[in-house]
């Protein structure tokens, strides 16, 4: 069987080489992507993405917004999830508390987290929580009722966006979806050996 060319050889190696790398890149942007998209819709407030703030807005403005609450969980979940309150009128920059409601219908402890956004897109960035029970998981105990602060602000620069004047109500909506997760173990197997310690 006749040998290849050396420059032959040489431009396949050089294939093969870049072919690998475009596997390996493909590969770790396939890793990388799911967190990326999270930052930047967080840092955009792209598809309705809310922002974190540590602290409340300095400035209040006249110009009022209606806030509605929506309140949904994935069918997985045996909880039964409400707002306690469907909306509020707030001025910008004005901070506001609000709660919501869930309540276990399992017969063991769950654990979900929720997904959110609000409506219309455009106002995500200007959408701030300073305390959410979303950025965590939540374990609720069978037949147990939780109530879920929100504290937030409509930022009052998005009174000086033009794209923003029309905007006289916003919707933030909630979806609970199930987590199985270490800290849901742990609290499953403790509600069994309390169970079993109480007869």
């Amino acid at each position: 069987m006749a040998e290849l060319d050396p420059t032959v050889r040489r431009r396949n190696r050089l294939i093969l080489t870049s072919l690998c790398g475009v596997a390996f890149s493909m590969g770790v942007l396939a890793f990388a992507s799911a967190p990326l998209y999270r930052l930047f819709c967080q840092v955009t407030g792209y598809g309705g993405t809310t922002q974190v703030a540590e602290s409340v807005s300095d400035t209040v403005l006249d110009r009022k917004v209606r806030v509605r609450f929506v309140a949904n969980t994935d069918a997985g979940l045996p909880w039964t999830f409400k707002a306690e309150q469907s909306e509020v009128e707030v001025r910008l920059g004005e901070p506001a508390l609000i709660y919501f409601q869930a309540t276990s219908t399992a017969k063991e402890p769950t654990a979900g987290q929720a997904v959110y956004n609000v409506t219309p897109d455009k106002v995500g960035l200007y959408f701030s929580k300073v305390q959410c029970f979303c950025f965590t998981e939540q374990i609720i105990q069978p037949g147990e009722t939780v109530e879920f602060p929100v504290y937030f602000y409509v930022d009052a620069a998005m009174d000086a966006q033009p794209n923003l004047s029309d905007v006289r109500t916003i919707t933030l909506s909630y979806t609970f979806y199930g987590q199985r997760s270490k800290a849901l173990e742990n609290a499953v197997a403790a509600y069994y050996r309390a169970a079993e310690k109480n007869g």
